[in-house]
């Protein structure tokens, strides 16, 4: 028998408990009670007050002191209900289960008194850790973490379903009401005003997920075989898989027993962590009994309102295990989150043969919207866990392959399977999402909007088998090509599912030359290349302009927003580059790149390539420099996950660190090319979380180059002279300041999530967050690569007769900056300062760059 009940802190209106009960063995009749709590002396709502039944579990107030409970007369046996809160004297009220609504207004009077054995004291008297039970308490629950998880076991198994849906909240009737979306009001006529009263929910997606789980302690290793699978399915504008994993990285597995809980993109502390004694206030509320069990009832509280934390409460065991029985965890009412207006965790937990208690039931419903009231978004992610066992035999080989496999037969369950899956059924609305959906993409209105939706997002424009696009590269300008217009596209798998092509024109109308690209690949896989795991050959052409040491940045040098830079920027080159790719990537997301290339290099603008006069040779200018290379890349990045889809696909960054290695061998005669060398490269990429305190973002690289060489074809420094923060890039180095045969560098960006800001008054209702960076690089530059040095090697550019381009000396380049994030949800703004190599022409000492990116 469970009960599920919780409440929704909002403003000016009372809303519905979302947890309903769920199964009883017979038909339980259910009441609704509503009502508003207040201070008998001074008339304020008294928010987080505890409204029950001895016996069973219930809900808190929300910030303006209303409430809403659903009960049941079998469960709640004790017909008085209760309002407990520290500093005030419990409330009971019998309540009439005849009567199918009631509202029930409640004045608690402040006290002094005990309750239970905990001393309460004046409400205004400053809240302490020493020499508070409930501290104590949480203190026991701490300590016993471990044994209550379920890698205390040496193994385990168990089968899980998952259901994750996501509806549109209160569509505006002025707007379904318009002529053009009256064709759409099958879908529009699709609500569930029943999960949450007052809210009008539109199921839009449905996944659902049957599983069967393993684990071992030792060595550690999980995994899981999903047997069925049932989601809807949105044809060629969204990619369904692609959604379900980005979905799937914002609503991970909620466990109370670790110190951090991963929930939209950042960490949420749990109120049983190490640390939360130093964040959250503890209360004990009251005792209760359940199947003879007796269970301590606790509530708690964020110190801070806007850090990320939770309020809520619990029931603790006192068997001397100090399990949780049961969990409520709510969003404070402000929040450092965009755009969330509530979000809710419910996790139930059950006691096992062997006293141990664990989860079997995990309900997460989170709402958002751009405002408290109105349209916004409604997902709820329900989790059930059943057929444990522990302590083992697990067939061998069971933990062979990847973690996580799918039957072939998955996708071809029977209704039956899903009845027998599912916790309860499916509501009226749920139930028709997958036909509503496959319905709406075949209508030809609902086919043009998401073609021009898909315009807007991702800058294509679909042309029957073609997108033409990117948009943002249509126009751009530059100091050696001036303006600059550029029309390409690429093919989609209306063309073909394992052919696709791609290409652009470009013209410089100060140059006045052409520029243009094409490539062709063949998937192996027969699936677009931006769909995991990726298996492919590419065949590529490039004749077009770049800036020098610039060709490995993740940005497209025409993107119009780039052409605004700041200082001289007049060095580019022509360049000519065939390229023919090898990739493949694993399941374990391993993966690996071989290539041939031939790059031809012309200097434009004011770069030129100079050797000047020896005592054996005169003073030359060469016309390009060209080589031949075979390079290999291998990757590797654990757990990582995408969201892809047909046209891209953009890394999720999580814990895990990204791993890359490229060597590449220059063979003179290759394709004609002219020098003998090899280039090693390795990059390490690790996001650091450090709870409540932010995350940090590391990145170091280094670099070894094996040969006599011209300084184009050596490393030339990642530099940023736009105005636009780049997070791979120092942002006050100049384009080809620095060049070097060997380096290393190190990129740090932490990210405190609001920790500083929010505790600074009026600053902190904008829920602006700071962040700091700092960005280093040394290295040198062998006698042989030095044209300082060696007069016979080709000089570094110069800038109105002054040296532009450097080789390190005794001390390394160093910047640093501060900032401010999430200014209208999007904008990020530093300041940066540049602490060495003060002496170089034409630099920034400081400056102001700009980010936008939305972040929850």
């Amino acid at each position: 028998m469970k009960i599920h009940l919780t409440h929704f802190p909002k403003k000016h209106f009372l809303t519905l408990a979302l947890f309903i009960i769920l199964s009883f063995c017979g038909k339980a009749q259910s009441i609704l009670i509503k009502g508003y709590v207040y201070d008998s002396l001074s008339g304020a709502p008294v928010p987080n007050v505890s409204v029950f039944f001895k016996g069973s579990f219930g809900v808190l107030t929300d910030s303006t002191g209303h409430y809403s409970l659903i009960a049941s007369k079998i469960v709640s046996k004790d017909p008085n209900i209760q309002y407990t809160y520290v500093g005030y004297k419990t409330f009971s009220e019998k309540i009439n289960f005849d009567i199918k609504e009631q509202t029930v207004n409640v004045k608690l009077l402040p006290t002094s008194d005990k309750l239970q054995d905990v001393v309460v004291k004046e409400k205004k008297e400053k809240y302490r850790n020493k020499d508070n039970p409930a501290v104590e308490l949480i203190k026991k629950i701490i300590a016993h973490r471990d044994e209550n998880k379920m890698t205390a076991y040496n193994t385990a198994k168990y089968s899980e379903y998952e259901k994750m849906v996501l509806s549109v909240s209160n569509f505006p009737k002025k707007i379904s009401d318009k002529k053009y979306f009256k064709q759409y009001q099958f879908l529009l006529n699709n609500v569930d005003t029943t999960k949450v009263p007052g809210e009008k929910l539109m199921p839009i997606y449905l996944d659902e997920t049957s599983s069967e789980n393993y684990y071992q302690k030792s060595p550690t290793k999980t995994k899981k075989i999903i047997i069925g699978k049932n989601r809807v399915n949105f044809g060629e504008y969204f990619d369904t898989r692609g959604i379900g994993k980005y979905l799937a990285s914002l609503y991970q597995d909620v466990n109370i027993y670790d110190n951090d809980i991963p929930l939209f993109g950042t960490q949420f502390l749990s109120p049983i962590a190490n640390s939360a004694p130093a964040f959250y206030r503890f209360f004990i509320v009251d005792t209760v009994e359940k199947n003879g069990n007796k269970l301590v009832h606790m509530s708690f509280f964020p110190r801070n309102s806007q850090n990320i934390l939770f309020r809520g409460n619990l029931y603790v065991t006192l068997d001397g295990h100090y399990s949780v029985e049961k969990i409520n965890l709510y969003s404070p009412n402000k929040i450092n989150l965009n755009l969330l207006k509530q979000l809710s965790i419910s996790l139930d937990y059950q006691k096992q043969p062997d006293g141990k208690y664990l989860l079997i039931k995990s309900d997460l419903i989170g709402s958002f919207g751009v405002f408290k009231k109105g349209l916004g978004v409604f997902s709820e992610r329900l989790v059930s866990y059943d057929n444990f066992k522990t302590n083992v035999t697990i067939p061998a080989g069971t933990f062979n392959g990847p973690t996580e496999v799918v039957q072939d037969s998955a996708n071809n369950k029977p209704p039956t399977f899903w009845a027998n899956s599912r916790i309860g059924n499916l509501s009226a609305a749920e139930s028709k999402v997958i036909k509503n959906i496959d319905s709406l993409q075949k209508m030809k209105s609902f086919r043009t909007a998401m073609d021009w939706t898909s315009f807007v997002t991702t800058g294509y424009k679909q042309a029957g088998p073609l997108e033409i696009g990117p948009i943002n590269t249509f126009y751009s300008f530059n100091p050696v090509e001036g303006s600059r217009a550029r029309l390409g596209g690429r093919t989609t798998p209306k063309f073909s599912h394992s052919y696709y092509l791609e290409g652009y024109g470009a013209y410089g109308f100060t140059d006045q030359k052409w520029k243009y690209f094409g490539s062709a690949t063949y998937s192996f896989t027969h699936k677009p290349t931006y769909i995991f795991p990726q298996h492919f050959i590419k065949a590529s052409y490039l004749h077009d302009t770049k800036i020098p040491g610039q060709e490995l940045q993740f940005v497209q040098d025409d993107n119009f927003l780039y052409s605004f830079k700041r200082g001289t920027n007049d060095k580019y080159t022509y360049n000519n580059i065939f390229r023919l790719d090898y990739t493949k990537e694993f399941a374990n997301h391993f993966s690996y790149n071989v290539d041939l290339k031939y790059w031809q290099q012309s200097p434009a603008g004011n770069l030129y390539f100079n050797y000047p006069a020896t005592n054996n040779t005169p003073a030359k200018q060469v016309t390009s420099i060209t080589s031949g290379e075979i390079g290999i890349d291998l990757r590797y990045a654990p757990h990582e996950v995408f969201y892809e889809n047909e046209a891209y696909r953009v890394p999720l960054v999580n814990k895990y660190p990204v791993l890359e290695l490229r060597y590449l061998l220059g063979i003179k005669g290759l394709l004609n090319g002219n020098y003998n060398y090899q280039n090693i490269e390795a990059n390490i990429f690790k996001r650091f979380y450090l709870s409540q305190f932010g995350y940090t973002d590391v990145t170091f690289d280094g670099g070894y180059v094996i040969g006599k060489l011209p300084f184009p074809l050596l490393n030339l420094a990642h530099a940023n002279q736009t105005y636009a923060y780049n997070l791979e890039s120092f942002n006050l180095m100049n384009f080809m300041e620095f060049v070097t045969d060997h380096y290393a560098s190190l990129m740090v960006d932490h990210y405190f999530n609001g920790y500083i800001l929010n505790k600074i008054p009026l600053i902190k209702k904008l829920k602006w967050r700071s962040v700091i960076e700092g960005k280093a690089m040394y290295g040198g530059l062998r006698d042989e690569n030095n044209p300082a040095i060696n007069t016979s090697q080709m000089a570094f550019p110069m800038t109105d007769g002054q040296p532009s381009t450097y080789a390190f000396q005794k001390q390394p380049y160093f910047e640093a900056g501060v900032g401010i994030y999430n200014i209208l949800k999007v904008l990020r703004v530093d300041y940066i300062w540049r602490f060495s190599y003060l002496n170089h022409t034409n630099i920034s000492t400081s400056g102001i760059r700009f980010r936008l990116k939305f972040n929850f």
